[in-house]
Order: C-alpha cells, then structure tokens, then sequence
C-alpha cells in the first residue's frame, strides 16, 4: 500500500484490491453520481504544525478569524417546535438563544444583558420572554426590549438601541445554523453540495432521539479529525474489520467545506485474510459489533451463493420499510449498509444514509485542550406521524465511559476506543521534539482539507 518518495505519485496510491468502484458496479440497485464520482484533489504532502492544536496564540486567531465568520449547527428544529421555545447555544466564547417566533420563524439573539452583562438565560426550555436575573432588564422573545425596571435613570437608553444584537439564521434539513457575522455565502451555498445529496435521505424527516456527550481532554479539531479517516480502524478498532472496507474508503472534498468519507460495510477488511471466512461469518460479526446494523438479537441467514452485502441490504431494505412506512426498494445496498460521514467546516458531521444516522458536532470547551463532543443518533419519523420533540442531552461525567450512556448501544464501546487516544494525541503534541503532524496523500486527505480552509478564514480575517 505504501509508496517510497514524498508525493512522487501525486496522491494517486490506493489500496490494492477491490475498492468503492468495485462495489458500486456490484450495488443491487444504481448509484446516483455522487457516490460513484471521485471527488479527490492532491494537495500536497507536506506536514502540520503541532502548534496549530496546543499554541493559546493559534486559538486566539481561531476564535477572531474563523468562529465569527462560519455557519455553525446550533440545533435542531425538533428541539423547539413551538413558539417560546429557546435553545442555549453557546461555542467560542459566544452565547445564542436560538428561538421560535409567533409566526414559525427561527430568531438567534445574542444571549447577554445589555445592563450589566449577565447571561440572560442558563439553559434551554421555554420562555414568554427573556428577563435578566440581576436586575430584571426584559426583552420579549423577537429581541425587542419590553421592560426596564426603574425606567425613569435610564431616559438616555432609547428602546430601539436597546434590542438584543442579532446573528444571522440559517435552517436546512431540519438543522437550525448562525452565523455571528453578516455577509458572507448564505447558508445554501456554505454548504453545498450536501443538500443535494441528502436530498435523498431527508433528514427533515427525522428527529434526535438519542444525545450524548461528553468533555475530551484534547484540542477540538484533533477530535473531529479521529473522524475524519477510517483506517485508523486496524489499529483501534480491530472488533470491526470482519465486516469494515477501512483501506476501500472513498473520500470527497467539495469545495472549502464539505467532504466525505465512504466506508463499505459487510465486507471484509483488506487487512483480513479471506480464508475460511464465510460470508455469513461477515454477517454475524456486523450483527455482534454494529449496533447501527440491527444488534445482535437480529437473526439474519446468508443463503448459498449470495454474498453479506447484498443480502444484508436486502434485509435492511425490508426492515427500514416495515420500521417507518418509508419506500426504501430503490435505496441503494450503500446507502442501506454502509458508513457516509460528511464533515461540514468547521464542527459538523452528519452521516448520510437511509439507517438510523448519526450526528457529530466538536466544540472547544472552552479552550485548546478540551472539547464538548456530542454524539446525536437521528431517526426517521414515522410516516404520518406528529415529530417527537428532541430528546434532551445527556453529558457524561469526565469519569463515565461511553459505554455508561447504555443507549447508544455497541458504539459506546468504538467511542472509548477513540477517546483513549485523544488526551495522548494532546500530550503528545505538546512533546513533540519535530513540532511536526505527517498525513498520508490520501486516507488522511479530509484533515488536510479542513486545515486548508482553516487557513483561508485565518488569512481572510486575521
């Protein structure tokens, strides 16, 4: 797999064997082009500073340069489906009340007094208006002002100057986005191509049923990028290989802000020998460690002749039909089976799909050495059915392992896997003699990808 010479192919090195075109001639059903193209550019093979996860100077400009001008995931609309309802959304050192209007609409408001500075709101919920605990400065829920105590010392505070500041509103696919500055690419174009590829799986018509997370000991861009390549799997994730393509991952960049890797699953991993390996073994050792997949209390018998993928997909076509009312006879065996983590600039990674998603978001918390990560497993709403109201965030203590959080099921376990890296990957970047971060040309292409647009907002509006 491996090639002598920095860069002297370009980028064009690619596991040997078969790989995502392969499997995409094989799909039972045909692909639409995007997951059939190959969106990959060479960028260079040359390396990271260390500096750029562990330097206070470097997340100083991260926070003046880059934070203000991108469009971030604050929730979603399932978590305030009525008037009045507000969530608290606070990352790089800003605090939103993002809230549902009379008339529908999504307002964000800069979630500070504009008397002496405190926090309007602590937590997330319902509200007739938004009254300040200190001295009882009150702002209805559109940002206009309703009430200062003691008006007759304030005649030099005109009402109007007095409205909540305002950040910009974006909503896709049942995702609620601001932006703190104006201007800039709406929020369409930020994220382009995706809503054309989740076009088919409508994730407006899911709702967050299940939240987790948890504060990691490392910088926040070293734990988006633990998700950002898959063969990292050999190594932390062996459990998975019977049925995990890690080395036959496609990845995509579009753009400055979006890509994506494509991981097959129910097949065997490259770093597998294949002898004496049944393909209902495949199935089984999917059934055991993926709880995406079913579980393990999912029965499924592979019938002679037939290979794990194909007949999986089959099963799952079937299953997600029955489970949501949902057509799924033209979904595709990939889009049933397999792994699609998109990753949008800076924090946010949805996968596609039509099985239950998940859904990743990375906040600095609040500094260079810590992370919020949080963990959302999407499911598709019954059709015909009223959306269930998101389920509430549950945030592990910084001694409960993943597995604490019961309900995420067998992921618990590969998210301990993950983060047992992460505080040794921060300690160790501080040590590092070299100062130096090495990518491989390909499989870590998303990471440079994302340090690339980094460098963009940097240079832009340092």
């Amino acid at each position: 797999m491996g090639h002598d010479g920095e860069g002297q192919d370009g980028g064009r090195a690619r596991c040997p064997g078969a790989g995502w075109d392969d499997l995409m001639k094989a799909d039972s059903r045909r692909p639409p082009e995007f997951m059939v193209e190959d969106a990959y550019d060479y960028m260079g093979s040359e390396p990271l500073a260390a500096a750029r996860y562990t330097s206070p100077e470097f997340f100083a400009r991260e926070l003046k340069s880059m934070w203000p001008n991108v469009w971030q995931f604050a929730a979603r609309e399932e978590e305030i489906p009525d008037s009045g309802d507000v969530v608290v959304y606070e990352n790089a050192g800003r605090s939103y009340l993002v809230t549902r209007q009379a008339d529908g609409s999504v307002r964000a408001f800069h979630n500070v007094c504009l008397h002496r500075g405190r926090k309007l709101r602590l937590d997330s919920g319902w509200s007739k208006d938004f009254k300040c605990p200190f001295h009882g400065f009150t702002w209805n829920t559109d940002g206009s002002l309703k009430e200062i105590p003691c008006r007759w010392d304030f005649g030099h505070l005109e009402s109007e100057q007095m409205a909540l500041p305002e950040a910009q509103v974006g909503r896709w696919g049942g995702y609620i986005f601001v932006k703190e500055a104006e201007g800039g690419p709406t929020l369409e174009e930020y994220l382009a191509p995706l809503p054309d590829h989740f076009r088919r799986w409508r994730h407006e018509d899911c709702y967050t049923a299940i939240w987790v997370a948890k504060v990691i000991p490392a910088n926040w861009k070293a734990t988006a990028e633990a998700f950002m390549e898959a063969w990292h799997s050999v190594i932390t994730h062996p459990q998975i290989l019977p049925f995990t393509g890690d080395a036959n991952t496609r990845y995509n960049v579009y753009g400055d802000h979006v890509n994506v890797a494509l991981t097959p699953f129910a097949v065997l991993s490259p770093h597998i020998d294949p002898a004496g390996k049944s393909q209902q073994w495949i199935v089984d050792e999917f059934l055991k460690y993926n709880g995406r997949a079913g579980g393990d209390d999912l029965k499924v018998d592979v019938p002679d002749g037939v290979s794990a993928r194909t007949h999986m997909a089959a099963v799952n076509r079937e299953r997600y039909t029955e489970m949501t009312g949902r057509d799924h006879s033209e979904a595709t065996d990939a889009e049933l089976l397999d792994a699609f983590t998109y990753n949008v600039f800076p924090n946010f990674g949805p996968w596609g799909g039509f099985m239950p998603n998940i859904v990743y978001r990375w906040r600095p918390w609040p500094d260079q050495d810590r992370t919020l990560m949080e963990v959302r497993i999407l499911m598709r709403n019954t059709a015909g059915q009223p959306m269930p109201r998101a389920a509430s965030m549950r945030r592990l203590a910084d001694d409960e392992p993943w597995t604490a959080a019961v309900e995420i099921g067998a992921l618990g376990g590969i998210f301990d896997q993950d983060m047992a890296n992460l505080p040794y990957v921060q300690d160790g970047l501080k040590a590092s003699k070299s100062g130096l971060v090495q990518l491989g040309d390909y499989q870590e292409i998303r990471i440079r990808h994302f340090h690339r647009t980094l460098d963009k907002y940097l240079a832009r509006f340092g």
